[in-house]
């Protein structure tokens, strides 16, 4: 197992939290189990950048994203360079420290009521 520490987020983590993830799952995958109910609209099919995230420690060590990623990080809220969308980024063996963004953009419920 390793170590994923999740910076404090105002309303899905505000204490921040410490979890285990399997080596090979998601970020995505990680954080739902952990009970952080991150948004992840397309259903964790790299359609969307609701699940994006902030790796703010251990960026290097994952894969690379494929281009399908990048340039869906294009249109993701509060961009970095140490961008992915947690739905395609996959825990390894180095603890990372991740940071969900404040705003996501959700297109599918953007505008709606």
């Amino acid at each position: 197992m390793t170590q994923v520490i999740v910076l404090p987020h105002v309303e899905l983590c505000p204490e921040g939290t410490v979890l285990d993830a399997a080596e090979g799952e998601s970020i995505c995958d990680a954080l739902l189990h952990a009970g952080i109910e991150i948004e992840h609209a397309c259903e964790k099919s790299c359609a969307c950048t609701t699940c994006h995230v902030v790796v703010r420690e251990g960026f290097n060590t994952l894969e690379p994203a494929e281009e399908i990623e990048e340039d869906l990080l294009d249109k993701a809220w509060g961009l970095e360079p140490c961008s992915r969308l947690s739905c395609q980024a996959m825990v390894g063996k180095t603890p990372l420290v991740v940071e969900i963004p404040r705003y996501t953009i959700n297109m599918a419920r953007e505008g709606k009521r």
